[in-house]
């Protein structure tokens, strides 16, 4: 606290030459990076006389910073990447980080300062159909499979439309009027959230990208974190009438009726609180209640050496563990092992000397190797495994006679005493399709596209990863994905009816 905000001056204004900007974009002429020259303040102009954030009313202060500090994370989640990586699309799946920077940046110009900023002028109209990503009710689109074959603009110029919106959304915020800013304050909280999403994905799609590269490159300097070999326990929790989702109005509809009941967020059978305090995402409420059949959950998540028992058990050459159609996507893409586990025969791949030295010398008692964030590393057998597809996941559980939990089940015991692991190294699997809460109501306007028009052929993950932001989750969080996808930081957590399968391999 204390610190200034960079707040736009009146004076200053990002501009380029047009015919130049033209030429450029056309393949006639050099790229330029974007200029900023001083001008004189003009009527009706979008600018702000500069000024401290301690002249802002707290609650625009404490957004304002907020929002400088979630633009400033997705610049320093992008610098060890270079100018090539991220312009690069590995698969239509995933996004170049060049195009992360601009849509974040899209969705503050599209859906405040459009509408709410009089005066505002777009640094370039081009980038309103280059950088929309689903948003049919704003106009076209550039097709998402294509991301990667959009060298233009440049990386500069995209840092320099970001530093043009960022100006732009601090005029706003120092300019709305109190009855504009009743409708500009919910969807710049949203805007934040929209980019920590978005932090996470340029992660997971970047690693996937240099996954492809023969050296695979690592993004993180040092080793990762090791992790203890400990025996998992299982939880009770007694079920009954429970409390599931975000109350908007934060009433308090205490811990449920049923035995053992509880309020999600807090220990069951005992009073905690309601989580309906803070943001959440329009699929996250209403809050509701629903009945949970007695069930135990594992204290941790699954280890990579609990997964590779199930690799040498036959896992994926044995039909009878998969679903029908999880069993045909290993048979038709020929999945073996997690999407970026290196197999004890598998040799280092081509490249420069350290790093073939690298990947060849990592491999560990197991034989086996793992490429992520640190690069290519010996299996670490105490790690949560991860990058897992719903289809391995379930498969996984089937074989250890347990299976997915519920996103009820998972919510009602995230707060219970021993669960371990909730919301900071992956995303877990649920057995729950992702489908609207009784009651649901999307967003009104633009936003209204947000997450319930795609409440179909998902599952559910829930929980949080390690390349989620500090702060951006919570225990009634719905993230989702179709089954097949595993290229996230997800991974899997057991449960089981409180009469367990006499069959176990877990």
């Amino acid at each position: 606290m204390g610190t200034r905000l960079a707040l736009p001056d009146i004076g200053w204004q990002l501009s380029r030459r047009s015919s130049a900007r033209r030429a450029a974009r056309d393949g006639h002429g050099p790229v330029k990076s974007a200029t900023v020259q001083q001008r004189s303040a003009s009527p009706g102009s979008a600018g702000v006389a500069c000024m401290s954030d301690h002249d802002l009313p707290l609650d625009r202060r404490d957004l304002a910073r907020r929002f400088d500090a979630v633009r400033r994370h997705t610049l320093t989640l992008a610098e060890p990447l270079s100018a090539e990586d991220q312009a690069a699309q590995s698969m239509p799946d995933a996004s170049p980080a060049k195009w992360h920077q601009a849509h974040t940046s899209w969705f503050f110009e599209a859906l405040l300062l459009r509408p709410f900023l009089a005066g505002y002028r777009p640094l370039d109209e081009s980038y309103h159909v280059l950088f929309n990503s689903y948003y049919e009710g704003l106009g076209p689109r550039h097709p998402r499979p294509r991301r990667g074959l959009l060298t233009r603009p440049s990386l500069d110029e995209v840092r320099a439309y970001r530093r043009h919106v960022d100006e732009q959304v601090h005029a706003l915020i120092a300019r709305a009027s109190e009855a504009q800013w009743a409708s500009i304050a919910p969807t710049l909280e949203l805007g934040l959230n929209h980019e920590q999403q978005h932090q996470e994905l340029l992660l997971t799609d970047a690693l996937h990208l240099l996954s492809c590269h023969p050296w695979r490159p690592a993004m993180r300097a040092g080793e990762p974190p090791r992790f203890a070999e400990s025996r998992a326990e299982w939880i009770p929790h007694a079920g009954g009438l429970v409390d599931i989702g975000h109350d908007a109005e934060g009433r308090d509809r205490g811990t449920g009726t049923g035995p053992g009941s509880s309020s999600g967020s807090a220990s069951a059978g005992s009073p905690g609180p309601v989580p309906g305090a803070g943001f959440a995402f329009d699929n996250e409420g209403p809050r509701h209640r629903t009945w949970l059949e007695p069930f135990e959950i594992a204290s941790r998540l699954v280890t990579c050496g609990e997964f590779l028992r199930f690799i040498d058990a036959g896992g994926y050459r044995e039909p009878r563990w998969w679903l029908s159609d999880g069993w045909a996507t290993v048979q038709a893409q020929d999945w073996r092992a997690p999407p970026y586990w290196i197999a004890p025969e598998d040799g280092a791949d081509p490249g420069d000397a350290e790093n073939a030295e690298n990947a060849q010398g990592a491999r560990g008692p197991t034989g086996w190797s793992v490429f992520g964030l640190h690069g290519v590393q010996a299996l670490d057998p105490g790690a949560p495994v991860m990058q897992l597809s719903f289809y391995e996941a379930a498969a996984y559980a089937e074989w250890a006679g347990a299976r997915l939990p519920s996103e009820h089940e998972w919510e009602a015991a995230a707060a219970l005493p021993g669960m371990a692991q909730l919301d900071d190294q992956v995303w877990q699997w649920t057995r729950s399709a992702y489908h609207p809460y009784p009651g649901f109501r999307p967003l009104e306007g633009a936003a209204s596209e947000y997450n319930g028009k795609f409440m179909v052929g998902q599952l559910v993950l829930r929980g949080g990863s390690l390349a989620t932001p500090p702060g951006h989750t919570r225990p009634t969080y719905r993230n989702f994905f179709p089954p097949a996808a595993r290229w996230q930081f997800s991974g899997l957590r057991l449960a089981r009816d409180a009469r367990p399968r006499a069959e176990t391999h877990a």
